[in-house]
């Protein structure tokens, strides 16, 4: 069953990119193969001098994991590609002739995101434009703002969509469910009891041809300042009164506003790090610094952690240590509560060495609890055991989800704008001091753990 009676345009802006290829239209055929399909055209836009039959086949082979559904059938049969300069009022304003209700999807760097969004002052928009952007949201906190005020002069704050495809509607309920619908974790999770956080993203992708976005925006921006924010945000909030979007982005918002760099020094706060030429995956890998289309003058991280205190009554104390590499050994997606250790043992029990943990994966979502029991020879001597279980996948990857909430008008999922503001003042007296050389560029090699100077606790497994 489709919504034949909502028909929407989505014009995607940069559509030639790896963006688009590689999250946004994986996520609408995922889309259009679910239930209760949306009714879209779809319409692609970009400086690449492409035919109609290379955008139809770059939307076919995206879409080809998720069978042949009607609903994508119709979409690949009807879309159209436009070369355009989409910082160019004239340019936009065809592309959005005889569009109905569009979304506009900006798959754009930052600073072409704000040209184009200038350009399109001069254009009159259809009723019903929504606006979507992903991350990195301006490139620091000032720019944050004047793009802020940039988009509510083309449409209303709801109707703006700063999306984080790291964040879908399955991975945000199953930590406030994870929280607040269990009565044995929601009251340890405090000071009192928590000894540290950790949040980590680690993966073994490289630079994978990207140089030309992420040259520009290093890790701390990339992941850091956007994606392992909301985390925090969501592991570090208070009970929001329902899921209504205004009250649930209200409680994310707060604990971000009360959230600040440990200690306020970024030299002993922060690390930075680029990998170095290494094996990984069995492939011997360049240095970032001789990746092409890489400047190595820039000192681009690809590696950053930062140490943040979240100053609320609930949270005071207690370290969040956030981290996102590429070209780890091991990828690594997951946030680990640290509990601390009981005040007393009584005499006679030994082995007792390890933290009780709270492990949360994302990508798949799972949940882990490490924690000791007596061991079955000896039961003076306690042993370490993991009892571990799934989360619901839902029903759709996370850029679907994403997806289906602009397309219904459904902000939860977006980052609200004064939100957006606090994740880069948050880090910037990180870029500030790296900027300036107070913190050195580390060194690692690829398909290692990473520099030996991790500001991160000990892992006790795998995970």
């Amino acid at each position: 069953m489709t919504n034949e009676g909502s028909a929407q345009t989505l014009l995607i802006l940069g559509a030639s990119g790896d963006l688009t290829a590689r999250l946004l239209l994986p996520g609408l055929g995922a889309l259009l193969a679910a239930r209760n399909a949306p009714a879209v055209t779809l319409v692609g836009a970009g400086m690449d001098d492409w035919d109609e039959a290379r955008w139809r086949q770059r939307v076919t082979d995206a879409f080809a994991g998720h069978g042949t559904a009607a609903p994508a059938a119709r979409v690949i049969a009807q879309t159209r590609y436009a070369r355009a300069d989409v910082t160019r009022a004239d340019d936009l304003r065809q592309l959005l002739s005889g569009a109905d209700r569009p979304v506009i999807f900006f798959a754009l760097p930052p600073a072409v995101t704000a040209k184009a969004c200038e350009a399109l002052l001069d254009v009159r928009l259809p009723e019903g434009t929504r606006l979507v952007l992903e991350k990195p949201f301006g490139t620091g906190t000032s720019s944050a703002a004047a793009l802020n005020r940039l988009l509510t002069r083309l449409v209303p704050e709801d109707r703006v969509h700063r999306v984080d495809h790291f964040l879908g509607k399955s991975t945000v309920l199953n930590l406030v469910g994870l929280r607040f619908a269990n009565r044995i974790f929601e009251p340890l999770l405090n000071a009192e009891h928590v000894e540290s956080v950790d949040i980590v993203f680690d993966e073994s992708l490289a630079l994978e041809g990207r140089a030309g976005y992420y040259d520009r925006a290093g890790a701390l921006a990339d992941m850091i300042q956007s994606h392992l924010l909301q985390i925090l945000a969501l592991l570090t909030m208070e009970s929001p009164l329902s899921l209504d979007p205004q009250e649930f982005r209200d409680a994310t918002a707060d604990v971000l506003r009360a959230t600040r760099l440990w200690g306020g020094d970024p030299k002993t706060a922060s690390l930075r790090a680029r990998y170095t030429a290494g094996e990984l995956g069995g492939l011997q890998l360049p240095g970032y610094a001789q990746e092409p289309g890489v400047d190595p003058a820039r000192g681009t991280e690809t590696l950053a952690e930062m140490v943040l205190a979240v100053d609320t009554w609930r949270w005071a104390g207690v370290p969040f240590r956030l981290r996102s590499g590429k070209a780890v050994g091991r990828s690594r997606k997951e946030a680990v509560i640290t509990f601390k250790e009981p005040p007393r043992m009584p005499a006679g029990l030994h082995g007792h060495g390890e933290a009780d943990r709270l492990r949360i994966s994302f990508g798949p979502d799972r949940l882990a609890l490490d924690f000791n029991i007596n061991g079955p020879a000896d039961p003076f001597v306690l042993d370490p055991v993991t009892l571990e279980a799934e989360f619901g996948p839902g029903d759709l990857p996370p850029y679907g989800e994403v997806l289906r909430g602009v397309f219904e008008d459904d902000p939860l999922l977006s980052v609200r704008g004064d939100t957006a503001e606090q994740c880069w003042r948050i880090v910037e007296p990180v870029t500030a001091a790296w900027r300036d050389g107070q913190v050195p560029l580390l060194e690692y090699p690829a398909g290692s753990a990473g520099p030996a100077e991790s500001l991160l606790s000990p892992t006790r497994t795998d995970g």
